[in-house]
């Protein structure tokens, strides 16, 4: 097997997608937090103590993506055309915080919108942590992409 990330003395490197073809690139991806009830609907309600949960979430989700390439190993810098950070919920314990992230680019977006709903739900849980320490996060998955050689992918 040949590992796209290593070169042939098995040390890291970056692939080179200087032959790909420039596509229009999309990717979504979804993560979930999991609280008790009174915690969602302080998030809902707009009185969490350290103010817009979900305000602050869509910043660091938007920031996250365009940070991707500083936190992921060999992941490319891409020029973003466009986040979109939405959050919805099971009207119970589940927030949900959903990432579109687009380019238009040789390489993917998929660890851009994995990273920006990631960051969003980091943020959530530090925002609320005072509320609750035992919230969990997860499961963070994608949901779809679409563009790029390997062709569309939906869940």
């Amino acid at each position: 097997m040949e590992w796209t990330h290593f070169d042939h003395q098995g040390r890291a490197r970056m692939v080179d997608v200087g032959g790909k073809e420039v596509t229009q690139r999309s990717a979504t991806a979804r993560s979930t937090v999991t609280m008790a009830p009174q915690v969602l609907e302080a998030i809902k309600s707009g009185t969490v103590g350290k103010g817009d949960v979900r305000s602050v979430a869509q910043v660091a989700g938007i920031m996250a993506a365009k940070k991707t390439s500083d936190l992921i190993p060999m992941c490319h810098p891409l020029p973003l055309t466009g986040v979109e950070l939405s959050f919805d919920d099971n009207n119970a314990d589940e927030l949900y915080i959903e990432a579109t992230v687009r380019t238009t680019g040789r390489t993917g977006v998929e660890m851009e919108a994995l990273t920006a709903v990631s960051a969003a739900a980091l943020t959530v849980y530090d925002m609320c942590k005072a509320l609750q320490r035992d919230m969990t996060i997860g499961p963070t998955l994608l949901l779809s992409k679409s563009g790029g050689a390997s062709g569309d992918y939906r869940r």
